[in-house]
């Protein structure tokens, strides 16, 4: 009988010591972060390397885990059920049932899991030659078994071989959010972390200064009125348009223009006006920022007129621009932070209504959306669905909108009251 008792025992234990090894497995293999793993990797870590490839197959591991988890708990169960049965009779049943689940609780669930899910890296390397057998055994049954519940997940209407939905790029971004730290930093970081993938997704009419802003040159003027002009400006390049501001006709370029006078030594007279002008280059408003990104590294330019699909002029799109989108403003010396935007003293701001929704979001992180509209303007016309009249006040997503002044159909100005506590966020 004690012999019988100290086998059982020892059999017991054995069963549960696995069942502990396959929780802490499964905890660590599935917690570890593919990140680390794979830059682990990438520096010749074999083991790293060795538990991507076991969870390049996760419907695999995680079917021989479960399939070895469950075997040898119910295993375990089985034989502290028929020794207590035989110690105790027919109450041994509840005896066993209560120590069992206090065993297979504390001491295969909670406690190897809390381990792993602190040390998961650790953990999955350390495990991954024997875990990779342990599949390479089991696995063949646990593929059996994972078609299995597919035909009948299938019989019910749930379909799971089409995987699940969610992108890449939604995982992404909720990693983004879920960025911790000193909150300025951070939040500095998950802005500009979420611009690189609002690349792909926002058009260069969102991000470009409009025709209305853009400094030009009228190239039907003399040359030395067109010199004097270039070399007031505070921009290095200036589109260049003759008998109507829409037909731009070249790009003069500040280097270029300085070049020509320098080996003219300095007599304008021997320029044209064809010499210190580069070819326009003229790009669709719809392009993506990614694609005018690549686009700009590919021609090695930093400077495109944007036209719509009728060829007017819209406006002009730059590197910078672009830039500014994944970083945030880069001021010079002829910048404002955000140009046609004042503080008041009371807290609210007098913004001019062609002041784009991005640059108010980013500079003080108000949370506007722009989906349908691109300006201030915009999203008091979408939203008031008429052109409203001077001294006409809506408020909107929590913010109130009084419009100060306008231009013709256009609104010019308008006085900005954020939700209390909002304009101190920047």
């Amino acid at each position: 009988m004690e012999v019988g008792f100290l086998l059982s025992l020892l059999s017991i234990l054995i069963l549960l010591g696995v069942a502990a090894f396959f929780s802490i497995a499964e905890t660590a293999l599935t917690s570890s972060s593919k990140a680390r793993l794979h830059a682990q990797a990438k520096d010749s870590n074999k083991r790293a390397a060795q538990v991507l490839k076991i969870r390049e197959r996760k419907d695999r591991m995680i079917g021989s885990l479960l399939l070895g988890n469950n075997l040898v708990n119910i295993l375990a169960s089985a034989l502290m059920t028929s020794f207590m049965i035989k110690t105790f009779g027919d109450s041994g049943i509840v005896y066993a049932t209560v120590i069992m689940t206090v065993l297979v609780v504390i001491f295969t669930e909670v406690l190897p899991k809390t381990y792993a899910l602190h040390h998961a890296e650790k953990v999955a390397k350390a495990i991954a030659p024997l875990m990779s057998l342990i599949i390479h055994v089991i696995g063949p049954l646990a593929s059996v078994m994972g078609w299995i519940v597919r035909m009948i997940l299938r019989v019910f209407g749930a379909d799971i071989s089409k995987g699940s939905a969610k992108s890449h790029e939604e995982l992404l971004r909720g990693v983004i959010e879920m960025h911790r730290g000193p909150e300025e930093e951070t939040q500095e970081q998950r802005a500009m972390l979420r611009s690189i993938l609002d690349l792909f997704e926002v058009d260069v009419e969102d991000v470009m200064i409009h025709r209305k802003s853009v400094e030009m040159i009228d190239g039907d003027q003399p040359l030395d009125r067109i010199i004097a002009d270039v070399l007031n400006s505070a921009y290095t390049r200036l589109p260049v348009w003759q008998d109507s501001p829409d037909n731009i006709v070249g790009i003069i370029h500040v280097k270029l223009l300085i070049k020509e006078l320098h080996e003219s030594k300095g007599d304008s007279s021997r320029l044209t006006l064809d010499k210190v002008m580069m070819e326009p280059w003229f790009i669709p408003e719809t392009t993506s920022l990614h694609d005018q990104l690549q686009a700009f590294r590919k021609r090695r330019e930093h400077f495109a007129v944007v036209v719509d699909e009728y060829g007017t002029l819209m406006g002009i799109v730059t590197l910078e621009d672009i830039l500014e989108e994944i970083v945030g403003d880069i001021d010079d010396e002829h910048d404002v932070a955000v140009p046609g935007v004042r503080r008041l003293h009371d807290g609210s701001f007098l913004i001019d209504g062609t002041v784009t929704i991005r640059d108010l979001d980013r500079e003080f992180n108000w949370g506007l959306p722009d989906e349908d509209y691109s300006t201030l303007a915009g999203l008091i016309l979408h939203e008031a669905q008429k052109i409203p009249e001077p001294g006409q006040i809506f408020s909107f997503y929590g913010f109130r909108f009084d419009v100060i002044r306008r231009q013709r159909n256009q609104i010019a100005k308008v006085r900005v009251t954020p939700p209390s506590g909002s304009s101190l966020l920047h």
